[in-house]
């Protein structure tokens, strides 16, 4: 699996094995190891299975994610926040400054959120940095978030240390982010992310972040299918 994954080159694949006729278990890979759980494969995941709500378990969690014909929508467990220094993460993202730093653990995976005040379109980080300074933290990878407005956010996400250098829509580190930006600024609890378009694949994560009832959804589109000859 993990050399399929590896072929496949894609933020995350997945192997799902269908146990009922309302539930599967789902092993998800990056390029470069296993995860316990992510969020954007686990909606892709059952929107490919098909409409109905969904019991999905993986290694790290189990959620229900709910398919319908134009997206899915998946409940996250609460995230734990550790607060933690923000400056060898600014250094390495070239950011100016950060208004809060900590990183959340869900699901077994941990994100390192950064939130700051200052653009990030064109941020360049240096991803060896990065990777060491996630690592310090306590993160496998690196998000870092500005306010738009209250119902808005714009968000980067970094993973180098699993194979990808910058994911395009990440729905495990879209929960955390939302109850952090609630935390930090006082933002809405529906939110949605804007994430994905630095790297020409745009994405938008609707989130709704009350400690809970933490979830995390959107529209899915198909845009491949094939077969592996192995």
């Amino acid at each position: 699996m993990q050399a399929v994954a590896r072929e496949a080159n894609l933020s995350e694949t997945t192997f799902p094995v269908i146990t009922a006729d309302d539930a599967y278990d789902v092993r998800i890979f990056a390029p470069g190891m296993e995860l316990p759980f992510a969020g954007h494969p686990s909606i892709g995941t059952a929107w490919t299975l098909g409409p109905r709500a969904w019991t999905q378990t993986s290694a790290g969690a189990t959620v229900v994610v709910e398919a319908d014909a134009d997206g899915a929508v998946m409940t996250q467990p609460d995230a734990e926040f550790t607060d933690v220094d923000p400056q060898s993460l600014v250094d390495a993202l070239g950011l100016p400054g950060s208004d809060a730093a900590a990183t959340a653990v869900v699901g077994g995976m941990s994100f390192t959120i950064v939130a700051t005040q200052a653009p990030i379109d064109a941020l360049q980080p240096r991803m060896a940095d990065l990777a060491t300074a996630a690592s310090a933290a306590g993160g496998v990878g690196v998000a870092t978030v500005r306010r738009l407005s209250d119902t808005e956010l714009h968000v980067r996400v970094f993973v180098p240390g699993a194979g990808v250098p910058e994911d395009p829509g990440t729905g495990s580190a879209a929960g955390p982010i939302g109850v952090f930006a609630r935390k930090v600024w006082g933002t809405a609890a529906d939110v949605t992310i804007a994430q994905g378009a630095e790297i020409g694949r745009p994405c938008r994560i609707d989130v709704h972040a009350e400690l809970g009832g933490v979830r995390v959804g959107g529209r899915v589109s198909g845009c491949a299918e094939g077969t592996f000859t192995l």
